[in-house]
Formats: structure tokens, C-alpha cells, sequence
């Protein structure tokens, strides 16, 4: 049965860790012979006096970790992790295709970067391109990502399309 965690076989879990922790974790992982995926993108900083690139989680406060459900407790115990993600109570499985998807496409290079978790029918605001700065109620419609922008005083609405990575979260 799909996610099913009560066999002894293997399979990828997401540790919650404390904040900044990630590479600690994913290194206390590794000494303890616990597969572990920690998924990093470059990102460049510039201080006053200095610049410097950066290897940061690509998802922030999370390292996936390859276990059978038996052995969580290596896990728990483990300097930095807090929790594994559950549901009702149960640690949940994540599918091996999305953990073997995001490994494939970051050991060809794909150009990774972390982006708000966008929702159909959430405010969104554009933050680049020639419609930056607009705010809309996100839609898809087969394939594309559109924003609908009302004019409240006529009660009027348009649909526009927009490339998903020009949009955040509305404040």
C-alpha cells in the first residue's frame, strides 16, 4: 500500500532540524552510516568589505534521510534534528521518484534556487518583469500560471499570464 511505513524496507523521511543546522545533521547522518540527501545551491553575499559564495539548503530547516522506520531513533537522537515530518502521528514516506528526481536533476547541474510554496488561489505578487510589482489571485489554467487582478470599484477581473518564478507570496 502507498506510504504505508510499517515495512522494514528502506525509504527517504524528512528530518526537521534546528534552524541552520542542515549540514551538521546531514554530517551526523553520514557518521552514522545513515543515507542522507542534503540538497545545496549557490548563492552569492556581499558584506560591507567582501563577497562570498555560499553552498545554502535548498529547502531550509530539512535533510532527507534513506531509513528503514525501525531505525528513526538513530535519527531523533542525532545533535540538531528535531522531528521527522509525520502524519497523524507516523512518520510519513516521501516518494522515492521526487528524492531521485531532485538528485538527478542537481548532479546534471540544474540551476536549483528556492522559491515560495505557491498555491492556487493564494495572493501573489510579481516581483519581476514587466509586471512587477502587481498582486493577484494565482490560477492555472492547463499548463500556464496566470494572476487575476480585480479592479474592486467596477468588480471587475482580468487574467494575465506569468512565469511562476516572477511570482512570491503576497505580503
Amino acid at each position: 500500500m502507498p506510504g504505508s511505513n510499517d515495512t522494514d524496507e528502506a525509504r527517504w523521511f524528512a528530518a526537521y532540524t534546528a534552524p541552520r543546522h542542515e549540514k551538521h545533521v546531514s554530517q551526523q547522518m553520514r557518521r552514522r552510516g545513515i543515507q542522507n540527501f542534503l540538497p545545496l545551491y549557490k548563492s552569492m553575499r556581499r558584506w560591507k568589505d567582501r563577497r562570498k559564495e555560499l553552498e545554502l539548503p535548498i529547502f531550509p530547516g530539512y535533510v532527507f534521510v534513506r531509513i528503514a522506520p525501525r531505525e528513526r531513533m538513530g535519527v531523533l537522537q542525532a545533535p540538531g534534528v528535531v522531528y521527522l515530518v509525520s502524519f497523524q502521528g507516523r512518520p510519513a514516506a516521501l516518494p522515492d521518484v521526487e528524492i531521485d528526481t531532485l538528485q538527478r536533476q542537481l548532479s546534471q547541474g540544474g540551476g536549483f534556487q528556492p522559491h515560495p510554496f505557491l498555491t492556487i488561489g493564494r495572493r501573489v505578487r510579481v516581483h519581476s518583469g514587466p509586471m512587477a510589482g502587481v498582486e493577484g489571485i494565482l490560477i492555472r489554467k492547463k499548463d500556464k500560471f496566470r494572476i487575476v487582478i480585480s479592479i474592486e470599484m467596477i468588480r471587475q477581473s482580468v487574467a494575465i499570464e506569468v512565469d511562476q518564478a516572477d511570482v512570491e507570496p503576497a505580503p
